[in-house]
C-alpha cells in the first residue's frame, strides 16, 4: 500500500538564518548536464555490473571469496527450487497471482542467480566455476523473465495490486538489475526484451508523469526518489539511453539539496535540513531507516557514475560526507542505531546495531571517493565501529564484493587510526525534526518531541502497533559500554507499556491498536477519504501531526535546553470538531509542559501543568529501563526524612534513587529537586513480539522492567516535577547533590517559565512559554523563547537563543549594564535601555536555529 504522503507545511520562517547559524554550507547541487549519445554507457554499465559481482581484480582476493561463495550457494538454491515447466509458480513456496510480496521475492531470486553467472573468477579464486558465464543457465533466467512478463507483470490492468513499492521500487530494482549483469547476453538471446521490461516498468511509475517520476508527486519524494532514479540510471544504461540516465540523476539530486521550509521545492518537506535532520513522508524523524536506505542509494550512485561524463558534480561527495558527521553518526550510540529516528522500524527485530552495518558500507564506498580529510575521517569511522564488539560487521553481508574488499583494506591497515567522527562531549539540536541526542563519555541521551510540524509518532502496515506517547518527550539512555540490544530495540518497546516510556506524561486508560479497532491494517473508509494511501489515513492514522507549536530549544557549546507543550494529536482534534466518521476512533491527551536542561553529569528536567481535561488520572513515568530476569538488579535511595529506601514499592518524598544492574555493571541515579511521591517498579513480565508488530516472530520476551513513575489524580491541581537524571551516578555522587553549591539549582517551575542555574558550568538556561517580561534572576526574556546564558572565557558573555514556536519574527533578552559585543553575529542588534543591554535576536526564518551572541563582562548567570 502507498505510506506517504505530502502535507504543506512548515509554519515558520527561512533556513538561510538557520544555515548560518549553524556554520554547515546550504550545497545546491547542479545538475549533470546532457553528455553525447552513447558517451560512458559502457563504463556506467561495467560500473553497475561491479557493484554487484564484483571485478576480476576484486574477485581475485582471497578476502572476497566468502562473498562470493554465498552467492554462489544461494544461486544454487534458488537453481533447486526453481520450477522447470511453471506454472503458478516459478519457485518453491511462492505462488504468484496475488501476492505482490511473492512476485518481488521471485525477482529477487532471479537476480541472484543473474549474479552468480556474472561473477568474474579469475585465477586463484575458490569459488566452483559451473556457474560462471553459463549461457545456459542465463538463457533459463532470461526465459522466466519473460515468463513472468506475460503471466504476472506486463499487463498493468491486472497488476498493481498490495504493496505500491513492489511495483514501483521492488520489482524494478531486482528486474533492472538482472538486465544490467545479464547484457550481453539478452542482446544476443533475446534483444527486446529489456526495452519491453523498461516501457512495463515506466507504465507502473502510477504516480509518475509521462512514463517518468513527478517531483511534483507526493510520492516521489525522499529516499523513495533516490530508489526510483536509481533504478532508471540502471535502465537508461541497459538501454544505453544517455537522456534518461540525465533526467533521472537530475531528479536524484533534488533529494540531496538541502531543505528550506521556507522556499519549498515542488513541495517537498523529505530530505535533509540545515541542522541535520532528516524527515520522510513529510512530518516523519526518519534518519535511521530511510535516512540510510538513501544513504546507501547516493553512496552507490557516486559509486556507478565513477569515470564516466555523467559524474558531474564535484561538490556531490563533500555534500554526502558531511552528513556522515551531522546527521548519521549523531544518532548512532557507539554503534547502535536510535530508536526515535526509526519510525514504524523501531518494533522490527533487526534494527539497533544491524542498522549501522548498512552504514559501513555506505562510509566504506565513500571513502573511496571523498577528498583529503573526509576520506580518512570515514576510514577511521569505519574502524571505529568495527571496534565495538556488539556491532558484528559481517563484510560478506554488504551488497558489493568491492565493498568487501575496501572494508578488508581498512581494517586491516595500521595507519589508520579507530576514530568516531564525533567529540566524546557534544551535543545536538535537531529542531526541524523534535529531536535531542546529548553526547558524553559515559552516556548518550536522546529525546523524541513532537509539534504541528512533526509526527508524534508512525503506525502502519501492522508496524508500531503501540506508538501513541513515542513523541510527547520520550527518552532513551544509552550508557556507554553497555549491550543496547539488552537496553533497548525491540524488547523495550515489547516488554515496557506503551503508557509508561521513559520521560512520557500519559492519561490512565487502555487504547487499542488499529487492527483491533477496525479488524485490519488501515482504517478503511472510502467513502470518507479512508483508503490504504490516501492523505487521511496519512494524517489521522499513520503518522498524525502533535497540535502544539511549541517544541525547540537552544543549544550553547556542548549543552542544550530543549522545551516542549504537550497536546492532543491531529485525529483526536480533528474527530472533536467534527470532522471525522463516527466509527473513527481518536484518543485525547493529558497535558504537561516540559524544559529538559542537557548539562555534563546530569539531565535536569521540570514538568509543570500536569494535567487532564477529560477527567482521567494521569500518569508521569521519570524512567524506564529493562534487564534480564536473570540480572541482579536493585533500587535503592534516600528519603528526605532521612531514612534509607529499598526498592519496589513507594517512596515518598526521595532525596535521591540509584538503579543498578550488577551483572551488566550499569549504574543510572536519579535526583529530586521537590517533593515527589515515587512509585518504584521491578516487574517481571513475559509478552510477544508480535504485541508491537504482526510479522515479528511470535518470540516471547522474558524481561525485568524497572520504573520510576509519579501519579497525578485526577482531582488534584495540576503537578509539578523536578528531578535530575545522573548516568553513572555513584551514592557519593548522588549525595552531594544535596545542598550543594555547584549542582544544578532549579530557579522557577511554572507553566509561564521553566529555568535552572549551573553554578560549576557558570550558565543558567531557561524556557518562556507565554507573552509578556520573563525574569530569571538579573536576565529579562520576552514572550517565549529558549535561551541559555554562559560564563566565558576573558571575562565575557555567552548568550544563546532559539524560537521554540517557529512562529516569531525576533526574541528580545536584556541583561544588566552596558555590555559591547565582542563576538557579533548578524542576527543580533543591540540596544541600550536603562541600566541594561536590550539584545534583539532575529528569529524570522530560523526554523528553530540558535542565534549566539558573546558580550564583554559577566555577572549576567
Amino acid at each position: 500500500m502507498r505510506d506517504v504522503s505530502r502535507r504543506t507545511v512548515l509554519k515558520a520562517t527561512g533556513v538561510g538564518a538557520a544555515v548560518a547559524a549553524v556554520g554547515w554550507p546550504q550545497i545546491r547541487l547542479a545538475a549533470p548536464s546532457a553528455v553525447a549519445a552513447g558517451a560512458d554507457d559502457q563504463t556506467l554499465l561495467a560500473n553497475i555490473t561491479a557493484s554487484f559481482v564484483g571485478t576480476s581484480a576484486t574477485n581475485a582476493d582471497p578476502v572476497v571469496q566468502t562473498k562470493l561463495t554465498g552467492l554462489y550457494r544461494t544461486a544454487k538454491s534458488n537453481l533447486a527450487a526453481m520450477a522447470t515447466v511453471p506454472t503458478t509458480q516459478l519457485f518453491n513456496g511462492l505462488p504468484l497471482g496475488t501476492n505482490d510480496a511473492n512476485l518481488t521475492s521471485t525477482y529477487l531470486k532471479l537476480s541472484q542467480i543473474a549474479f552468480a553467472t556474472a561473477m568474474p573468477l579469475p585465477s586463484g579464486s575458490t569459488v566452483p566455476t559451473d556457474l560462471a558465464g553459463n549461457t545456459t543457465v542465463q538463457n533459463r533466467v532470461i526465459d522466466a523473465l519473460s515468463w513472468l512478463y506475460d503471466n504476472y507483470f506486463g499487463d498493468q490492468a491486472t497488476g498493481y495490486y498490495g504493496n505500491w513499492y513492489n511495483w514501483e521500487i521492488g520489482i524494478p530494482m531486482h528486474a533492472s538489475r538482472t538486465l544490467a549483469v545479464l547484457h550481453d547476453r539478452l542482446e544476443a538471446y533475446r534483444p527486446d526484451l529489456a526495452a519491453t521490461y523498461v516501457h512495463a516498468m515506466d507504465l507502473y511509475l502510477r504516480s509518475g508523469k509521462n512514463g517518468d517520476v513527478d517531483l511534483d508527486s507526493r510520492f516521489d519524494t525522499g529516499a523513495n526518489l533516490a530508489d526510483m532514479t536509481t533504478n532508471r540510471i540502471v535502465q537508461g544504461a541497459v538501454l544505453g539511453d544517455d537522456a534518461r540516465i540525465t533526467k533521472a540523476i537530475a531528479d536524484q539530486l533534488t533529494v540531496y539539496d538541502t531543505i528550506d521550509p521556507y522556499n519549498l521545492q515542488h513541495g517537498v518537506t523529505d530530505g535533509f535540513y540545515a541542522d541535520g535532520s532528516f524527515i520522510q513522508h513529510a512530518s516523519v524523524a526518519y534518519t535511521g531507516s530511510y535516512g540510510t536506505g538513501l544513504l546507501s542509494r547516493v553512496a552507490a550512485t557516486i559509486a556507478m557514475l565513477d569515470g564516466t561524463a555523467y559524474a558531474s558534480n564535484a561538490n556531490l561527495a563533500a555534500q554526502v560526507n558531511g552528513w556522515m558527521s551531522r546527521t548519521f553518526a549523531p544518532v548512532i550510540a557507539q554503534g547502535w542505531m536510535m530508536e526515535m529516528i526509526k519510525g514504524r522500524a523501531i518494533s522490527r527485530t533487526t534494527t539497533g546495531y544491524k542498522d549501522a552495518v548498512s552504514v559501513v558500507e555506505s562510509a566504506v564506498t565513500l571513502s573511496a571517493y571523498a577528498g583529503s580529510p573526509g576520506s580518512g575521517d570515514l576510514k577511521s569511522y569505519v574502524k571505529y565501529l568495527h571496534d565495538i564488539p556488539q556491532v558484528a560487521i559481517d563484510p560478506n553481508s554488504f551488497t558489493s564484493p568491492t565493498s568487501v574488499q575496501r572494508y578488508a583494506e581498512i581494517v586491516s591497515d595500521a595507519s589508520i587510526p579507530a576514530a568516531d567522527l564525533l567529540p566524546q562531549q557534544a551535543t545536538f539540536v535537531f529542531n526541524a525534526m523534535d529531536r535531542n541526542v546529548h553526547r558524553r563519555a559515559g552516556y548518550t541521551f536522546a529525546l523524541s518531541r513532537s509539534s504541528t510540524r512533526i509526527s508524534k509518532y508512525e503506525y502502519m502496515s501492522g508496524e508500531n502497533l503501540l506508538p501513541w506517547f513515542q513523541g510527547d518527550g520520550a527518552h532513551y539512555l544509552y550508557l556507554a559500554g553497555d549491550d543496547q540490544s539488552q537496553a533497548y530495540g525491540v524488547d523495550y518497546v515489547t516488554a515496557v507499556q506503551p503508557y509508561r516510556l521513559g520521560g512520557v506524561t500519559s492519561p490512565v486508560e487502555e487504547r487499542k491498536t488499529i487492527p483491533e479497532l477496525y479488524g485490519e491494517q488501515f482504517y478503511d473508509n472510502p467513502a470518507a477519504g479512508f483508503t490504504s494511501s490516501s492523505v487521511s489515513q496519512n494524517t489521522y492514522v499513520y503518522f498524525p501531526l502533535g497540535t502544539n507549536d511549541y517544541s525547540g530549544g537552544a543549544q550553547l557549546g556542548a549543552y542544550a535546553v530543549a522545551g516542549m507543550v504537550q497536546s492532543d494529536d491531529a485525529a483526536y482534534v480533528a474527530k472533536s470538531r467534527g470532522e471525522l466518521p463516527d466509527d473513527f476512533v481518536a484518543y485525547a491527551n493529558s497535558r504537561s509542559q516540559k524544559s529538559w536542561f542537557m548539562f555534563d553529569d546530569e539531565i535536569v528536567v521540570l514538568v509543570a501543568g500536569v494535567t487532564d481535561l477529560h477527567g482521567r488520572d494521569v500518569l508521569t513515568t521519570i524512567d524506564s529501563r529493562i534487564a534480564a530476569t536473570t540480572d541482579d538488579v536493585s533500587v535503592t535511595g534516600s528519603l528526605r526524612g532521612g531514612a534509607s529506601f529499598v526498592g519496589p514499592g513507594s517512596a515518598s518524598n526521595p532525596r535521591w534513587l540509584q538503579y543498578a544492574n550488577a551483572t551488566r555493571k550499569t549504574v543510572v541515579g536519579y535526583v529530586f529537586f521537590a517533593d515527589a511521591a515515587v512509585d518504584v517498579g521491578l516487574q517481571d513480565v513475559q509478552r510477544s513480539r508480535q504485541l508491537v508488530r504482526a510479522s515479528n516472530p511470535n518470540t516471547i520476551v522474558s524481561k525485568n522492567v524497572f520504573s520510576l513513575s509519579v501519579a497525578h489524580a485526577a482531582a488534584e491541581s495540576p503537578g509539578a516535577l523536578a528531578y535530575a537524571i545522573v548516568p553513572g551516578g555513584g551514592v557519593d555522587a548522588l549525595e552531594r547533590y544535596d545542598g550543594s553549591t555547584t549542582g544544578p539549582v532549579i530557579l522557577v517551575n511554572s507553566t509561564d517559565l521553566q529555568a535552572v542555574r549551573h553554578p560549576q558550568l557558570g550558565l543558567v538556561a531557561a524556557n518562556s512559554y507565554s507573552i509578556g517580561t520573563h525574569q530569571v534572576g538579573k536576565l529579562s526574556i520576552d514572550g517565549a523563547a529558549s535561551v541559555i546564558v554562559q560564563d566565558a572565557d576573558g571575562g565575557r558573555t555567552r548568550i544563546a537563543v532559539s524560537d521554540p514556536t517557529f512562529g516569531r519574527d525576533e526574541i528580545a533578552v536584556t541583561v544588566p549594564g552596558r555590555r559591547p559585543v565582542v563576538e557579533p553575529h548578524d542576527g543580533v542588534t543591540v540596544q541600550s535601555v536603562t541600566g541594561g543591554t536590550r539584545l534583539v535576536f532575529a528569529t524570522h526564518h530560523a526554523y528553530g536555529a540558535t542565534v549566539t551572541v558573546t558580550l564583554q563582562g559577566q555577572g549576567v548567570v
